[in-house]
């Protein structure tokens, strides 16, 4: 009996799981995927000690309009390669170019 309520217990919890799986992407009324929230997610674990969780700053400059200062281009290599105190490579890979995108929003 133990080990009926032990599997059932671990059933629902997989369940669960599957069930709120990859929360970090919506969509749009048009029904294209955004990848917003995946972009937050990777400034808020890389960025946010330095520039502030709201972007207004710190340590590290405020990045509330960083977009109209800079092109995509431009935050992409600030990134990559650092600026100033901050040290190159702390996103790599496909990170690089989803926070970049999300960035240059910010206007």
């Amino acid at each position: 009996m133990k080990y009926l309520l032990f599997i059932l217990f671990i059933s629902l919890i997989l369940i669960i799981s599957a069930c709120s799986g990859n929360q970090d992407q919506t969509t749009s009324d048009n029904g294209s995927t955004t990848k917003s929230g995946q972009a937050e997610k990777v400034f808020q674990n890389n960025c946010a000690y330095c520039h502030g969780s709201d972007l207004s700053g710190g340590a590290g400059p405020s990045l509330t309009e960083v977009g109209s200062l800079y092109t995509e281009k431009e935050i992409a290599e600030i990134i990559k390669e650092g600026k100033g105190a901050m040290p190159k490579g702390l996103i790599e890979g496909e990170k690089v170019e989803l926070i970049v995108s999300w960035l240059a929003q910010k206007k």
